[in-house]
């Protein structure tokens, strides 16, 4: 097996003793810079936005948003890894209309996700969104368009291509029409009742990272030197996935990887790290946890090897493979994996 390539580089001393899991260390998140965007949540009234901020980013089963009541203010979430906000914008209120500030809200912005009910009429959400990006395209053209399909696991398989691709025809023509040809908008057909919305809000935020390439680029090379069908960095908290290497993306191996974060997150209170608090941060017993990595590994898990590593306190790198020999191989990964580690820190570090 290849080698990544790295001078004076050691494998991580690994810790296989459970202890009391403590969150309070801090770590560099994932910067953006000087430069960090807001995200918003935007559609009509009862069309999910809530849920899905909710299901993604606190955790909350789909079955416990069927008691949420319904948002009739802002509510701003932040993602820590990140260090950006996301706003969750009540539906029955149009914010172009010259009553608010417009500026004090879509200022900043790097992508607006709007939700669309396909449970409902939506051609007053489409109408909605055209006005919405032909307005905002003026004052604001940086602004990225994520178009979430949403609740299409209530649709049959042939119906839910149909409305799919009657939804993007409409929104392509009502755009073109207003005279805007290739709109920065992008297509998610989403449920909170599987993994379609993980996978849909990991391709948003990859797409507001202004490092994904040089991400993509590290990742290339620690899948090829240690023949990872295909490898991932991931908010093991969200199930969010920051960045992954360029091979092709499939459904099935997302899939897998969400459940293998399910069954960590499971042990991960009796299998964890005892991290010091922010204030020993710079204590000797801190640098010698923080040298410490955790990680998993999982054979034959439908036919794949799981691998995960931790990466910092927020981030895993999780890599797939077939190879039949990966327990043999495995102190080369390790290695490879410690060269990569060290260096995404470095550019997190750098922002």
């Amino acid at each position: 097996m290849p080698v990544f390539e790295e001078d004076q580089t050691q494998a991580s001393n690994m810790n296989d003793q459970p202890s009391e899991p403590n969150a309070d260390i801090t770590y560099p998140p994932m910067g953006f810079g000087k430069h960090k965007p807001k995200m918003l949540l935007m559609g009509l009234k009862k069309s999910g936005k809530t849920s899905i901020s909710n299901v993604v980013l606190r955790k909350m089963t789909p079955q416990q948003t069927l008691f949420l009541h319904a948002t009739t203010t802002i509510n701003k979430q932040s993602m820590a890894f990140m260090d950006f906000q996301i706003w969750d914008l009540p539906g029955q209120i149009d914010y172009l209309d010259g009553t608010y500030d417009a500026s004090s809200i879509f200022g900043g912005v790097g992508g607006i996700i709007w939700v669309i009910d396909v449970q409902d009429n939506y051609m007053q959400p489409i109408q909605r969104l055209t006005d919405t990006i032909v307005q905002l395209t003026e004052h604001h053209p940086d602004i990225k368009y994520f178009v979430f399909i949403h609740k299409t696991d209530s649709l049959t398989d042939d119906y839910r291509e149909d409305t799919i691709r009657d939804i993007v025809q409409k929104i392509t023509d009502g755009l073109f029409d207003e005279g805007l040809e290739n709109p920065p908008v992008n297509y998610y057909p989403t449920s909170i009742f599987d993994h379609t919305i993980f996978e849909a809000f990991s391709k948003v935020i990859q797409g507001l990272v202004p490092q994904l390439p040089t991400y993509e680029a590290l990742l290339n090379s620690v899948a090829a030197s240690c023949r990872f069908q295909k490898v991932y960095i991931v908010d093991v908290m969200s199930k969010v996935f920051i960045a992954e290497d360029t091979s092709p993306s499939h459904t099935k191996t997302y899939e897998l990887c969400c459940d293998f974060i399910d069954f960590i997150m499971d042990i991960s209170d009796l299998y964890s790290f005892a991290r010091p608090p922010a204030a020993d941060a710079g204590s000797q017993r801190a640098q010698d946890i923080a040298s410490q990595t955790a990680e998993a590994q999982v054979k034959s898990f439908r036919g794949f090897t799981i691998y995960l590593r931790e990466i910092n306190a927020f981030l895993s790198l999780i890599g797939v493979s077939r190879e039949p020999d990966f327990d043999n191989e495995k102190a080369m990964v390790d290695y490879n994996v410690q060269i990569f580690q060290d260096k995404l820190l470095e550019v997190i570090e750098r922002g």
